[in-house]
Protein backbone atom coordinates (compact mmCIF):
# COMPACT_ATOMS: atom_id res chain seq x y z
CA UNK A 1 0.00 0.00 0.00
CA UNK A 2 1.27 3.45 -0.93
CA UNK A 3 2.37 5.58 1.99
CA UNK A 4 -0.24 8.13 3.02
CA UNK A 5 0.91 11.74 2.89
CA UNK A 6 -0.61 13.99 5.52
CA UNK A 7 0.51 16.62 7.97
CA UNK A 8 1.59 15.90 11.53
CA UNK A 9 -1.35 17.97 12.78
CA UNK A 10 -3.87 15.87 10.88
CA UNK A 11 -2.29 12.51 11.73
CA UNK A 12 -2.10 13.42 15.42
CA UNK A 13 -5.73 14.54 15.41
CA UNK A 14 -6.77 11.28 13.77
CA UNK A 15 -4.84 9.04 16.14
CA UNK A 16 -5.91 10.92 19.27
CA UNK A 17 -9.57 11.09 18.28
CA UNK A 18 -9.88 7.51 17.11
CA UNK A 19 -7.97 6.22 20.12
CA UNK A 20 -10.44 8.00 22.39
CA UNK A 21 -13.43 6.63 20.51
CA UNK A 22 -14.61 9.93 19.02
CA UNK A 23 -15.01 11.05 15.43
CA UNK A 24 -12.11 13.23 14.22
CA UNK A 25 -12.93 16.81 13.29
CA UNK A 26 -10.35 16.86 10.49
CA UNK A 27 -8.77 14.25 8.26
CA UNK A 28 -11.79 11.94 8.05
CA UNK A 29 -11.35 11.69 4.29
CA UNK A 30 -8.15 9.69 4.87
CA UNK A 31 -10.06 6.89 6.59
CA UNK A 32 -13.26 7.00 4.53
CA UNK A 33 -13.94 3.42 3.50
CA UNK A 34 -17.18 2.22 1.92
CA UNK A 35 -20.28 4.43 2.06
CA UNK A 36 -19.71 5.50 -1.55
CA UNK A 37 -23.38 5.24 -2.49
CA UNK A 38 -24.53 6.98 0.68
CA UNK A 39 -22.07 9.83 0.16
CA UNK A 40 -22.96 10.14 -3.52
CA UNK A 41 -26.62 10.58 -2.59
CA UNK A 42 -25.81 13.19 0.03
CA UNK A 43 -23.55 15.11 -2.35
CA UNK A 44 -26.48 15.24 -4.78
CA UNK A 45 -28.45 16.93 -1.98
CA UNK A 46 -25.71 19.54 -1.71
CA UNK A 47 -25.85 20.22 -5.44
CA UNK A 48 -29.62 20.69 -5.19
CA UNK A 49 -29.34 22.99 -2.17
CA UNK A 50 -26.85 25.17 -4.06
CA UNK A 51 -29.58 25.65 -6.68
CA UNK A 52 -31.92 27.13 -4.07
CA UNK A 53 -33.93 24.14 -2.84
CA UNK A 54 -33.82 22.51 0.60
CA UNK A 55 -33.21 18.99 1.84
CA UNK A 56 -33.69 16.83 4.92
CA UNK A 57 -32.01 13.46 5.48
CA UNK A 58 -31.88 11.02 8.37
CA UNK A 59 -28.68 9.00 8.83
CA UNK A 60 -29.81 5.93 10.77
CA UNK A 61 -27.70 3.13 12.21
CA UNK A 62 -26.74 1.23 15.33
CA UNK A 63 -24.20 2.57 17.80
CA UNK A 64 -20.76 2.65 16.20
CA UNK A 65 -22.04 2.13 12.66
CA UNK A 66 -20.53 5.39 11.39
CA UNK A 67 -23.38 7.92 11.58
CA UNK A 68 -21.25 10.65 13.13
CA UNK A 69 -18.38 9.80 10.82
CA UNK A 70 -20.54 10.18 7.70
CA UNK A 71 -21.97 13.48 8.98
CA UNK A 72 -18.45 14.77 9.64
CA UNK A 73 -17.28 13.62 6.21
CA UNK A 74 -20.20 15.43 4.57
CA UNK A 75 -19.59 18.53 6.71
CA UNK A 76 -15.97 18.76 5.58
CA UNK A 77 -16.87 18.11 1.94
CA UNK A 78 -19.54 20.82 2.09
CA UNK A 79 -17.10 23.43 3.38
CA UNK A 80 -14.76 22.63 0.49
CA UNK A 81 -17.71 23.17 -1.87
CA UNK A 82 -18.42 26.62 -0.45
CA UNK A 83 -21.22 25.99 2.04
CA UNK A 84 -21.62 27.45 5.50
CA UNK A 85 -22.07 24.58 7.97
CA UNK A 86 -23.17 24.28 11.60
CA UNK A 87 -23.34 21.20 13.77
CA UNK A 88 -24.61 20.30 17.24
CA UNK A 89 -24.98 17.14 19.30
CA UNK A 90 -28.42 16.93 20.87
CA UNK A 91 -28.50 16.22 24.60
CA UNK A 92 -30.71 16.60 27.66
CA UNK A 93 -29.93 20.34 27.57
CA UNK A 94 -30.03 20.78 23.80
CA UNK A 95 -33.23 19.72 22.09
CA UNK A 96 -35.52 21.15 19.43
CA UNK A 97 -38.08 22.49 21.90
CA UNK A 98 -38.58 22.62 25.65
CA UNK A 99 -39.81 24.55 28.64
CA UNK A 100 -36.32 25.76 29.58
CA UNK A 101 -35.11 27.10 26.22
CA UNK A 102 -33.60 23.78 25.14
CA UNK A 103 -34.36 24.63 21.51
CA UNK A 104 -32.62 27.99 21.84
CA UNK A 105 -29.65 26.18 23.42
CA UNK A 106 -29.36 24.06 20.27
CA UNK A 107 -29.49 27.18 18.09
CA UNK A 108 -26.75 28.81 20.16
CA UNK A 109 -24.61 25.71 19.80
CA UNK A 110 -25.13 25.75 16.05
CA UNK A 111 -24.10 29.40 15.86
CA UNK A 112 -21.04 28.72 18.01
CA UNK A 113 -20.04 25.95 15.59
CA UNK A 114 -20.84 27.94 12.44
CA UNK A 115 -17.97 27.18 10.06
CA UNK A 116 -16.68 27.86 6.55
CA UNK A 117 -13.74 26.68 4.49
CA UNK A 118 -11.58 29.49 5.89
CA UNK A 119 -12.92 29.05 9.45
CA UNK A 120 -13.42 25.27 9.74
CA UNK A 121 -13.25 25.15 13.54
CA UNK A 122 -16.35 27.26 14.15
CA UNK A 123 -17.01 30.83 15.25
CA UNK A 124 -17.35 31.94 11.64
CA UNK A 125 -20.22 34.43 12.01
CA UNK A 126 -17.89 37.39 12.48
CA UNK A 127 -15.66 36.42 9.55
CA UNK A 128 -18.71 35.91 7.32
CA UNK A 129 -19.97 39.43 7.99
CA UNK A 130 -16.53 41.06 7.85
CA UNK A 131 -15.62 39.21 4.66
CA UNK A 132 -18.89 40.23 3.01
CA UNK A 133 -18.41 43.90 3.87
CA UNK A 134 -14.80 43.84 2.67
CA UNK A 135 -15.90 42.28 -0.60
CA UNK A 136 -18.52 44.98 -1.14
CA UNK A 137 -15.94 47.66 -0.38
CA UNK A 138 -13.65 46.20 -3.04
CA UNK A 139 -16.51 46.14 -5.54
CA UNK A 140 -17.35 49.79 -4.86
CA UNK A 141 -13.70 50.77 -5.20
CA UNK A 142 -13.43 48.97 -8.56
CA UNK A 143 -16.71 50.30 -9.92
CA UNK A 144 -16.34 53.93 -8.81
CA UNK A 145 -12.60 54.42 -8.53
CA UNK A 146 -13.20 55.85 -5.07
CA UNK A 147 -11.11 55.12 -1.98
CA UNK A 148 -12.50 54.09 1.44
CA UNK A 149 -11.86 57.54 2.92
CA UNK A 150 -13.48 59.42 0.04
CA UNK A 151 -16.78 61.19 0.67
CA UNK A 152 -19.69 59.07 -0.51
CA UNK A 153 -17.76 55.78 -0.46
CA UNK A 154 -19.60 54.40 2.60
CA UNK A 155 -22.94 55.51 1.15
CA UNK A 156 -22.26 53.40 -1.93
CA UNK A 157 -21.32 50.45 0.26
CA UNK A 158 -24.49 50.79 2.31
CA UNK A 159 -26.60 50.89 -0.83
CA UNK A 160 -25.19 47.53 -1.94
CA UNK A 161 -25.71 46.08 1.54
CA UNK A 162 -29.35 47.16 1.49
CA UNK A 163 -29.77 45.55 -1.94
CA UNK A 164 -28.87 42.23 -0.35
CA UNK A 165 -31.03 42.48 2.76
CA UNK A 166 -34.10 43.63 0.83
CA UNK A 167 -34.47 40.08 -0.49
CA UNK A 168 -34.86 38.90 3.11
CA UNK A 169 -37.17 41.59 4.52
CA UNK A 170 -40.38 40.02 3.17
CA UNK A 171 -39.71 36.62 4.78
CA UNK A 172 -41.00 35.66 8.25
CA UNK A 173 -38.98 37.70 10.78
CA UNK A 174 -36.96 39.00 7.84
CA UNK A 175 -37.48 42.68 8.63
CA UNK A 176 -35.87 42.45 12.06
CA UNK A 177 -33.12 40.17 10.79
CA UNK A 178 -32.31 42.72 8.07
CA UNK A 179 -32.28 45.57 10.58
CA UNK A 180 -29.72 43.72 12.70
CA UNK A 181 -27.49 43.19 9.65
CA UNK A 182 -27.74 46.90 8.89
CA UNK A 183 -26.95 47.66 12.54
CA UNK A 184 -23.77 45.61 12.23
CA UNK A 185 -22.81 47.62 9.15
CA UNK A 186 -23.47 50.87 11.01
CA UNK A 187 -21.19 49.70 13.81
CA UNK A 188 -18.56 48.80 11.23
CA UNK A 189 -18.92 52.15 9.46
CA UNK A 190 -18.80 54.18 12.68
CA UNK A 191 -16.11 52.04 14.28
CA UNK A 192 -18.58 51.27 17.08
CA UNK A 193 -17.53 47.94 18.61
CA UNK A 194 -20.45 47.94 21.03
CA UNK A 195 -22.97 48.11 18.22
CA UNK A 196 -21.19 45.35 16.27
CA UNK A 197 -21.07 43.11 19.32
CA UNK A 198 -24.75 43.74 20.03
CA UNK A 199 -25.63 42.67 16.48
CA UNK A 200 -23.52 39.52 16.79
CA UNK A 201 -25.09 38.68 20.16
CA UNK A 202 -28.57 39.06 18.67
CA UNK A 203 -27.75 36.85 15.69
CA UNK A 204 -26.29 34.21 18.03
CA UNK A 205 -29.49 34.22 20.12
CA UNK A 206 -27.80 35.61 23.22
CA UNK A 207 -30.29 38.37 24.14
CA UNK A 208 -32.67 37.23 26.87
CA UNK A 209 -35.19 40.10 26.84
CA UNK A 210 -36.82 42.20 24.14
CA UNK A 211 -36.20 45.34 26.16
CA UNK A 212 -32.45 44.69 26.11
CA UNK A 213 -32.53 44.13 22.35
CA UNK A 214 -34.50 47.32 21.72
CA UNK A 215 -32.10 49.39 23.77
CA UNK A 216 -29.05 47.97 22.04
CA UNK A 217 -30.29 47.64 18.45
CA UNK A 218 -33.70 49.21 18.12
CA UNK A 219 -35.42 45.89 17.30
CA UNK A 220 -38.45 44.66 19.23
CA UNK A 221 -37.89 40.90 18.94
CA UNK A 222 -35.29 38.34 19.97
CA UNK A 223 -34.50 34.83 18.80
CA UNK A 224 -36.20 32.43 21.21
CA UNK A 225 -37.26 28.81 21.63
CA UNK A 226 -40.23 29.20 19.29
CA UNK A 227 -38.55 31.16 16.50
CA UNK A 228 -34.99 29.82 16.22
CA UNK A 229 -35.71 27.65 13.18
CA UNK A 230 -37.24 30.62 11.31
CA UNK A 231 -34.03 32.55 11.85
CA UNK A 232 -32.02 29.55 10.68
CA UNK A 233 -33.92 29.76 7.40
CA UNK A 234 -33.18 33.48 7.18
CA UNK A 235 -29.48 32.85 7.76
CA UNK A 236 -29.51 30.26 4.97
CA UNK A 237 -31.03 32.75 2.54
CA UNK A 238 -28.62 35.47 3.69
CA UNK A 239 -25.43 33.44 3.21
CA UNK A 240 -26.67 32.38 -0.22
CA UNK A 241 -27.17 36.04 -1.15
CA UNK A 242 -23.56 36.81 -0.21
CA UNK A 243 -22.14 34.10 -2.50
CA UNK A 244 -22.01 31.01 -0.29
CA UNK A 245 -23.70 27.88 -1.64
CA UNK A 246 -26.11 27.71 1.30
CA UNK A 247 -26.36 26.62 4.94
CA UNK A 248 -26.17 23.03 6.20
CA UNK A 249 -27.32 22.02 9.68
CA UNK A 250 -26.02 18.76 11.21
CA UNK A 251 -27.84 17.43 14.28
CA UNK A 252 -26.32 14.29 15.78
CA UNK A 253 -27.30 12.09 18.72
CA UNK A 254 -31.02 12.37 18.01
CA UNK A 255 -31.43 9.37 20.30
CA UNK A 256 -31.60 11.95 23.11
CA UNK A 257 -35.03 12.95 21.81
CA UNK A 258 -36.09 9.30 22.02
CA UNK A 259 -34.82 9.16 25.60
CA UNK A 260 -36.99 12.04 26.83
CA UNK A 261 -39.03 10.43 29.60
CA UNK A 262 -42.03 12.76 29.50
CA UNK A 263 -44.40 11.86 26.68
CA UNK A 264 -45.64 15.43 26.18
CA UNK A 265 -42.10 16.82 25.95
CA UNK A 266 -40.94 14.05 23.63
CA UNK A 267 -43.89 14.56 21.30
CA UNK A 268 -43.31 18.31 21.31
CA UNK A 269 -39.77 17.72 20.04
CA UNK A 270 -40.97 15.20 17.45
CA UNK A 271 -43.56 17.71 16.25
CA UNK A 272 -40.92 20.45 15.95
CA UNK A 273 -38.77 18.04 13.96
CA UNK A 274 -41.77 17.18 11.79
CA UNK A 275 -42.32 20.86 11.09
CA UNK A 276 -38.70 21.23 9.97
CA UNK A 277 -39.01 18.06 7.87
CA UNK A 278 -42.18 19.23 6.12
CA UNK A 279 -40.75 22.71 5.59
CA UNK A 280 -37.60 21.48 3.90
CA UNK A 281 -39.14 18.61 1.93
CA UNK A 282 -41.74 21.01 0.51
CA UNK A 283 -38.95 23.49 -0.29
CA UNK A 284 -40.50 26.24 1.82
CA UNK A 285 -36.94 26.94 2.91
CA UNK A 286 -34.23 27.95 0.46
CA UNK A 287 -30.54 27.02 0.35
CA UNK A 288 -30.94 24.95 3.54
CA UNK A 289 -30.01 21.36 4.31
CA UNK A 290 -30.80 19.52 7.55
CA UNK A 291 -29.06 16.24 8.32
CA UNK A 292 -29.98 14.25 11.44
CA UNK A 293 -28.09 11.28 12.87
CA UNK A 294 -30.01 8.78 15.00
CA UNK A 295 -30.29 5.16 16.04
CA UNK A 296 -32.71 2.58 14.67
CA UNK A 297 -34.72 2.71 17.91
CA UNK A 298 -35.06 6.49 17.63
CA UNK A 299 -36.72 5.96 14.26
CA UNK A 300 -38.57 2.65 14.52
CA UNK A 301 -39.57 2.05 18.13
CA UNK A 302 -43.40 1.84 17.91
CA UNK A 303 -43.86 3.20 21.43
CA UNK A 304 -41.28 5.99 21.82
CA UNK A 305 -39.65 6.41 18.41
CA UNK A 306 -40.78 8.45 15.44
CA UNK A 307 -42.80 5.46 14.22
CA UNK A 308 -45.12 5.98 17.21
CA UNK A 309 -46.53 8.90 15.21
CA UNK A 310 -48.40 7.87 12.06
CA UNK A 311 -47.36 11.08 10.33
CA UNK A 312 -43.71 10.20 10.82
CA UNK A 313 -44.30 6.56 9.94
CA UNK A 314 -45.84 7.50 6.59
CA UNK A 315 -42.93 9.78 5.75
CA UNK A 316 -40.01 7.58 6.75
CA UNK A 317 -41.03 3.91 6.54
CA UNK A 318 -39.28 2.03 3.76
CA UNK A 319 -41.33 1.06 0.73
CA UNK A 320 -42.48 -2.56 0.59
CA UNK A 321 -40.78 -2.81 -2.78
CA UNK A 322 -37.41 -2.12 -1.17
CA UNK A 323 -37.95 -4.99 1.27
CA UNK A 324 -39.21 -7.35 -1.42
CA UNK A 325 -36.26 -6.68 -3.72
CA UNK A 326 -33.71 -7.02 -0.92
CA UNK A 327 -31.97 -3.82 -1.96
CA UNK A 328 -31.22 -0.53 -0.25
CA UNK A 329 -32.62 2.86 -1.22
CA UNK A 330 -30.28 5.84 -1.01
CA UNK A 331 -32.48 8.62 -2.39
CA UNK A 332 -35.30 8.64 0.18
CA UNK A 333 -35.36 10.69 3.39
CA UNK A 334 -33.73 7.88 5.40
CA UNK A 335 -30.26 6.48 4.78
CA UNK A 336 -29.62 3.29 6.74
CA UNK A 337 -26.02 2.37 7.45
CA UNK A 338 -25.30 -1.32 7.02
CA UNK A 339 -22.15 -2.92 8.47
CA UNK A 340 -18.99 -2.60 6.41
CA UNK A 341 -17.89 -5.67 4.49
CA UNK A 342 -14.85 -7.61 5.65
CA UNK A 343 -12.91 -6.27 2.67
CA UNK A 344 -13.79 -2.70 3.61
CA UNK A 345 -12.75 -3.27 7.22
CA UNK A 346 -9.42 -4.69 6.06
CA UNK A 347 -8.85 -1.61 3.91
CA UNK A 348 -9.68 0.59 6.91
CA UNK A 349 -7.16 -1.26 9.09
CA UNK A 350 -4.45 -0.84 6.45
CA UNK A 351 -5.05 2.89 6.30
CA UNK A 352 -5.00 3.20 10.07
CA UNK A 353 -1.70 1.33 10.23
CA UNK A 354 -0.15 3.64 7.64
CA UNK A 355 -1.44 6.77 9.40
CA UNK A 356 -0.12 5.53 12.73
CA UNK A 357 3.30 4.81 11.18
CA UNK A 358 3.34 8.23 9.52
CA UNK A 359 2.44 9.97 12.76
CA UNK A 360 5.13 8.22 14.82
CA UNK A 361 7.66 8.06 11.96
CA UNK A 362 8.31 4.33 11.71
CA UNK A 363 8.04 1.73 8.96
CA UNK A 364 4.72 -0.08 9.01
CA UNK A 365 5.40 -3.85 9.16
CA UNK A 366 1.98 -5.46 9.54
CA UNK A 367 0.98 -7.65 6.61
CA UNK A 368 -2.29 -8.91 5.17
CA UNK A 369 -2.24 -11.97 7.42
CA UNK A 370 -1.92 -9.75 10.51
CA UNK A 371 -4.94 -7.68 9.54
CA UNK A 372 -7.00 -10.77 8.79
CA UNK A 373 -5.93 -12.38 12.06
CA UNK A 374 -7.11 -9.32 13.97
CA UNK A 375 -10.55 -9.39 12.32
CA UNK A 376 -10.80 -13.14 12.77
CA UNK A 377 -9.99 -12.87 16.48
CA UNK A 378 -12.59 -10.14 17.06
CA UNK A 379 -15.26 -12.16 15.28
CA UNK A 380 -14.38 -15.23 17.35
CA UNK A 381 -14.43 -13.32 20.63
CA UNK A 382 -17.69 -11.48 19.94
CA UNK A 383 -19.45 -14.34 18.20
CA UNK A 384 -19.88 -15.12 14.54
CA UNK A 385 -23.39 -13.64 14.48
CA UNK A 386 -22.26 -10.25 15.77
CA UNK A 387 -22.21 -7.38 13.31
CA UNK A 388 -18.90 -5.60 13.41
CA UNK A 389 -19.16 -1.82 13.42
CA UNK A 390 -16.30 0.54 12.50
CA UNK A 391 -16.28 2.07 15.98
CA UNK A 392 -15.67 -1.30 17.67
CA UNK A 393 -12.86 -2.24 15.33
CA UNK A 394 -11.07 1.11 15.11
CA UNK A 395 -10.59 1.85 18.80
CA UNK A 396 -9.33 -1.66 19.49
CA UNK A 397 -6.93 -1.54 16.55
CA UNK A 398 -5.49 1.87 17.50
CA UNK A 399 -4.72 0.45 20.95
CA UNK A 400 -3.02 -2.54 19.34
CA UNK A 401 -0.90 -0.23 17.18
CA UNK A 402 0.08 1.85 20.21
CA UNK A 403 1.23 -1.21 22.14
CA UNK A 404 3.14 -2.67 19.19
CA UNK A 405 4.89 0.65 18.64
CA UNK A 406 5.90 0.88 22.29
CA UNK A 407 6.98 -2.79 22.33
CA UNK A 408 8.65 -3.45 18.95
CA UNK A 409 9.53 -7.05 19.84
CA UNK A 410 5.91 -7.95 20.48
CA UNK A 411 3.92 -9.64 17.68
CA UNK A 412 0.33 -8.79 16.86
CA UNK A 413 -0.76 -12.43 16.87
CA UNK A 414 0.63 -13.09 20.34
CA UNK A 415 -1.06 -9.95 21.68
CA UNK A 416 -4.54 -10.66 20.33
CA UNK A 417 -4.35 -14.32 21.35
CA UNK A 418 -3.74 -13.37 24.99
CA UNK A 419 -6.53 -13.88 27.49
CA UNK A 420 -6.47 -10.17 28.36
CA UNK A 421 -7.57 -9.14 24.88
CA UNK A 422 -11.32 -8.45 25.05
CA UNK A 423 -12.82 -6.68 22.04
CA UNK A 424 -15.18 -3.77 22.59
CA UNK A 425 -18.76 -4.98 22.68
CA UNK A 426 -21.38 -3.08 20.66
CA UNK A 427 -22.82 -0.09 22.47
CA UNK A 428 -20.53 -0.42 25.48
CA UNK A 429 -17.29 1.54 25.67
CA UNK A 430 -17.16 1.87 29.43
CA UNK A 431 -14.13 -0.39 29.65
CA UNK A 432 -11.52 -0.36 26.93
CA UNK A 433 -10.57 -3.85 25.72
CA UNK A 434 -6.85 -3.24 26.17
CA UNK A 435 -6.91 -1.40 29.47
CA UNK A 436 -5.55 -4.48 31.21
CA UNK A 437 -2.57 -4.87 28.85
CA UNK A 438 -1.69 -1.22 28.40
CA UNK A 439 1.33 -1.66 30.63
CA UNK A 440 2.52 -4.83 28.91
CA UNK A 441 6.17 -4.72 27.88
CA UNK A 442 9.00 -7.08 27.13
Amino acid sequence: MAKIKLSKKVSTALINSLGAGVVPRTGVEYIAVGREQELKSLIQNLDDIAEGVSAFRFIIGNYGSGKSFLLQLLRNRAMEMGFVVADADLSSDRRLAGSNNEGLATYRELMSNLATKTRPDGGALLSILEGWINKIQQQVAQETGMRPNDEGFDDNVEQKIREVVQYIEDLVHGFDFSNVIIAYWRGYRQDDDNLKQAALRWLRGEFTTKIEAKQALGVRVIIDDDSWYDYTKLLARFVAEIDYKGLLIFLDEAVHLYQISTTVSREKNYNRLLGIFNDTMQCKAEYLGVFVGGTTKFLEDPHRGLFADQAWRRRTKESKYVNQAGVQEFIGPVIRLNPLSEGEILTLLQRLAEIHATNFNYNQKLNQQDFQAFIHEIVNRLGADSLLTPSEVVRDFISILNILHQNPNLQLTSLIKSEEFRPTTPGNNSHHPLDDVAEFSL
